[in-house]
């Protein structure tokens, strides 16, 4: 692949012991040389695209002010949306056009939310929103059309587009800070979505205090976690999460397991992890877990997905531009870039309609 050239690093993607601003640069670069000229960003070269890895990418180059770049990936976005406002699992990510998986994931569909809100604050720039607002609008209005009772997001809709009536608590999760975020847009643009704010405050509700109304996923880290980056916790109650399962899954100077039963650390989750661990005020924490996984981290800037510890093996053998873009918006809010800091920041968005004890 053909790095390009001319990238410098600001001084918030700059953190001691995790990236001088050459490997900044380089990360930055590794996340460019994979976009394809149409803006998606598939995992790596010549793998599969979908559209919350491709945001999370295209989030992590406006953190590095590659302005143009991200809004690019969002015009893909747009371009690829269905008319019902979802977006499918997976598209071909080597310039080959199509989909190349018909299923439909809610919290990849609302994950449009948090990139075009980032993207916003990140340039100001009021054109690409009236753009994006109706991408945001429709592709929230599908999530919303999902809720189940109780207050979860349905995860999924089969290839055959029958809901599933089973939630995970990692997507509605991350659900919840899509419609936050959302409903930021909404109020910034003045025009109030009362039916987003009654689905976050029920969504929130649900992942904060029934977690029996989710599919069993304990032994993935993301479900440990995610409450908490996705604001569904806070103060006292997020740590408490936080610390109930640290050992079970945080290996002490190599990072976070995927699953707490293998011996596999990996860069997505421990970067996001440290996102988490910023939000709650823990920032040498977070600042330790992503120094840990530099030994994650390529020659060329990119990022290794994970590290197999007990044969001291990298596997698998490829770079995932989502895992250089979580690790780029983890020291983005060590760094305090303003935009990153004000989208992963609970008390920065708006909250949903309080139901709490509704049920």
């Amino acid at each position: 692949m053909t790095i390009p050239e001319g990238v410098a690093a600001p001084e918030t993607l700059l953190l001691t012991g995790v990236l001088d601003a050459a490997e900044a640069a380089a990360t930055v670069r590794s996340i460019l040389a994979e976009q394809r000229p149409d803006g998606g960003i598939p995992w790596f070269t010549g793998g599969h695209l979908d559209p919350w890895d491709h945001t999370e990418a295209a989030m992590a180059l406006d953190a590095a002010g590659e302005h143009a770049a991200a809004e690019r990936a969002y015009r893909w976005l747009a371009e690829q949306q269905n008319p019902d406002g979802s977006w499918y699992a997976g598209y071909y990510g080597d310039g080959a056009p199509g989909v190349s998986n018909r299923a439909v994931e809610s919290n990849f569909c609302a994950y449009a939310a948090v990139g075009g809100w980032h993207h916003y604050l990140t340039t100001g720039d009021d054109a690409f929103l009236d753009r994006m607002w109706p991408v945001v609008r429709r592709a929230l209005d599908f999530t919303v059309g999902l809720q189940l009772p109780g207050g979860p997001i349905a995860w999924r809709l089969d290839e055959d587009g029958a809901p599933a009536q089973e939630a995970l608590l990692t997507g509605s999760s991350s659900i919840l800070h899509a419609l936050r975020c959302g409903l930021a847009i909404a109020e910034h643009r003045q025009e109030p979505q009362p039916d987003w704010e009654l689905a976050a405050g029920l969504l929130q509700h649900a992942v904060a205090e029934h977690p029996e109304r989710f599919l069993d996923k304990g032994r993935y880290s993301m479900d440990w976690y995610y409450p908490v980056l996705g604001g569904a916790l806070s103060g006292a109650a997020a740590e408490h999460r936080l610390a109930a399962d640290w050992d079970r899954f945080v290996v002490d100077g190599l990072g976070v397991r995927c699953v707490s039963d293998r011996p596999w650390v990996t860069g997505g989750e421990s970067a996001e992890l440290a996102l988490a661990l910023w939000a709650v005020g823990r920032h040498e924490d977070a600042a330790t877990i992503l120094r840990w996984i530099r030994r994650l981290r390529n020659q060329d800037g990119s990022y290794w997905t994970g590290y197999v510890f007990e044969d001291d093996a990298i596997w698998p053998e490829e770079h995932t531009t989502w895992t250089a873009g979580s690790m780029l918006l983890a020291v983005a809010v060590l760094g305090g870039d303003p935009a990153t800091c004000a989208v992963f920041a609970a008390d920065q968005l708006p909250g949903g309609l309080a139901v709490q004890g509704c049920c």
